[in-house]
């Protein structure tokens, strides 16, 4: 106080030289005022500002820029750091990411730039076969969606192939077409084509195809015997050797995962016709001196038993064919034969199918393993040297089955 009476009084006395002075003193005062502020750079939100400052601290210094500091946000210095001169000062607003994996989702804020530089930060694994949208490498933004799926193995058993895929989740059909793996006409699939997959149900694929097979077969040839009065009875003379036939059956042959499962006869074709073989029967007697009874030999019976049949009666032709048994009951069958037999009225008749052209209808012959019986119907499957012989069930017909016999057309 005593300072300013004295400075007081000598303004009275001298006031113009006092006004300068204190002038001086206040300029001087400002000057140093502004020298001593810190100059710091600021870097915010893409902007930098430069400032001079008498705040003390970096959190001063953002509070003086009227930048609020969040829990997520980066900056390049602790708030309580000390501002010094020529600082720079870098910040960094955190935005909002939404990531869904799978359909949950998670909000996570971040300051890096890219979608992967987020997925790394928060430690969220992807493999090389999930799908990411947007990309790893596409920049982040405030509010940005980021969907991850997460992929999984599917077995595909290609025909008895099995092989794994890497699929996000898709339908059978997409899997697939993304697999290159294409379906015949005639394929099966275990799943429908729009069932969406699931690593727990694998995809069956049956391979079918349908393929001819052909099959060649030797058809027998008939034995033919004609009676020679020029040849001693007893003895026999093979006229023509005979020689069998060719037929190619044509099959419709299915197989599935290259296995046959179904064959059907579609077509035969004869490729070669069989020659009848011809044998010349002696009928020659040559007057003998009668003999007793008693020196009657079986070499005798036996040669007389050559021109029989099984039951003794003179045959007039002998063919070796191919017998197959049927019964009444089998599917399809009327039960009455071509010359109208009613096999269900009679099931223990003893009656064959034959082809006409070789066996005449009405016939009565001896059929081996089978014995005396009529030629009293035809058959589709029946043709050359083929017959089908009858018998009373399904069962016996089942014993007998396909054999090759001697055929006696008695006379």
């Amino acid at each position: 106080m005593k300072l300013f009476s004295q400075l007081l009084s000598a303004f009275r006395t001298k006031p113009v030289i006092y006004a300068a002075s204190i002038a001086v003193l206040f300029l001087a005062g400002i000057f140093t005022f502004q020298v001593t502020k810190a100059q710091v750079t600021v870097s915010a939100d893409g902007e930098t500002t430069t400032v001079r400052t008498h705040a003390d601290t970096v959190g001063d210094v953002l509070e003086e820029l009227n930048i609020e500091l969040g829990e997520h946000d980066k900056i390049s210095h602790d708030p309580e750091d000390k501002l010094t001169s020529g600082m720079e000062i870098n910040y960094t607003k955190a935005i909002e990411v939404v990531v869904t994996t799978d359909g949950d989702d998670k909000t996570y804020y971040t300051t890096v730039d890219t979608v992967g530089e987020v997925l790394e930060e928060n430690n969220i694994d992807i493999s090389e076969h999930d799908q990411v949208a947007p990309a790893p490498s596409e920049s982040v933004s405030e509010g940005l969606q980021v969907n991850i799926d997460k992929a999984f193995q599917v077995t595909v058993n290609d025909g008895g192939e099995k092989e794994k895929y890497w699929t996000v989740g898709s339908t059978v059909e997409d899997l697939l077409k993304q697999e290159d793996i294409e379906l015949g006409k005639l394929d099966r699939v275990n799943l429908k084509m729009k069932d969406e997959v699931s690593k727990d149900a694998p995809i069956e694929i049956t391979r079918v195809e349908k393929v001819t097979d052909i099959v060649k077969e030797k058809t027998d040839y008939s034995v033919v015997t004609k009676q020679d009065d020029n040849l001693e009875k007893g003895k026999e003379e093979v006229v023509s050797p005979g020689e069998e036939g060719i037929v190619a059956k044509h099959f419709e042959v299915t197989l599935e995962n290259g296995e046959e499962v179904d064959r059907k006869l579609v077509k035969e074709e004869v490729e070669k016709e069989s020659e009848k073989r011809i044998v010349a029967v002696g009928t020659k007697v040559e007057k003998q001196e009668p003999k007793p009874a008693v020196t009657t030999t079986a070499a005798n019976s036996s040669s007389e038993m050559v021109s029989r049949g099984g039951d003794g009666k003179e045959s007039s032709q002998t063919y070796y064919m191919h017998a197959t048994a049927y019964s009444a009951s089998c599917s399809g069958c009327s039960g009455v034969t071509a010359t109208g037999i009613n096999l269900k009225d009679n099931p223990n008749a003893k009656v064959i199918a034959v082809d006409p052209n070789v066996i005449p209808l009405g016939s009565k012959v001896w059929v081996e393993g089978y014995g005396t019986a009529i030629a009293g119907d035809t058959g589709g499957n029946v043709s050359g040297n083929r017959i089908d012989v009858h018998v009373s069930s399904p069962s016996e017909a089942h014993r007998f089955g396909s054999k090759k016999v001697k055929v006696k057309v008695l006379d």
